[in-house]
């Protein structure tokens, strides 16, 4: 027995691929969605602009105005972003996620699979970075993004290294997102960065001990075979 759409969502599918496009569009249709499929970024604004959608399914490569364009308009005031790209194109899916997109999955992508980002997405809220000021608070403390100053609620500042306050903007970029160490890299150091898993290891390990707030609780919990996720709300200072 399928679970219901949350609150009857509206999912727009962006692909000019029309088999693509009617398959996911039928599929979500069918699992309780209200769902519409658009060829190009210009068929999609139109939709937008005649109702708002909940989530957003944007290929990466389509004929006029890319994926990646695309998904630096809509994280400004538009529905969260799913990416769909093809195998392979991994700067690219890092770059849609450095613009803001919820999420991504490489193409062809199993509907079911879809299905499950897309409700996850839909359980965080969209997902969207909550740094529209220049300071947020994680739990009792406060990271400061303009300065790369950490200080807990009675003021006491925590020096953090540039590798680590990189790795801390990027969860608090992608609140509730499990992130791999791979993810972790390449949005922290770049896609050239060289991969070394234990740096990682390393600096999340120094950043929960500076994030400590004695309640025994890891403020960036690890998700066993996945990767690590920040645990707490991330809030407007």
């Amino acid at each position: 027995m399928k679970a219901p759409a949350p609150a009857q969502a509206r999912i727009l599918v962006v692909d000019d691929d029309p088999g693509i496009r009617d398959v996911l569009t039928d599929y979500l249709i069918r699992q309780g969605f209200q769902a519409e499929g658009a060829a190009d970024a210009r068929e999609m604004d139109r939709l937008l602009a005649r109702s708002s959608a909940d989530i957003v399914v944007l290929d990466l490569m389509m004929p006029g105005e890319d994926g990646l364009s695309v998904c630096r308009r809509l994280a400004e005031d538009g529905p969260p972003v799913i990416m769909l790209s093809a195998m392979g194109e991994d700067t690219d899916r890092i770059v849609g996620l450095e613009l803001g997109a919820a999420d991504y999955l490489p193409k062809p992508c199993n509907p079911r699979e879809l299905l499950a980002r897309i409700r996850a997405v839909l359980r965080r809220g969209g997902d969207r970075p909550q740094t529209g000021g220049q300071a947020v608070w994680l739990g009792a403390f406060r990271l400061d993004l303009v300065r790369r100053e950490l200080t807990d609620n009675q003021g006491s500042m925590t020096a953090l290294s540039s590798g680590e306050f990189r790795l801390l903007q990027v969860f608090v970029e992608r609140p509730g997102r499990i992130l791999t160490r791979d993810q972790l890299l390449d949005l922290a150091h770049g896609p050239t960065a060289e991969s070394f898993d234990r740096a990682v290891d390393v600096q999340i390990s120094r950043l929960r001990k500076k994030l400590d707030d004695g309640t025994g609780r890891d403020v960036i919990e690890t998700v066993r075979g996945e990767g690590y996720r920040l645990a707490v709300q991330v809030r407007p200072a």
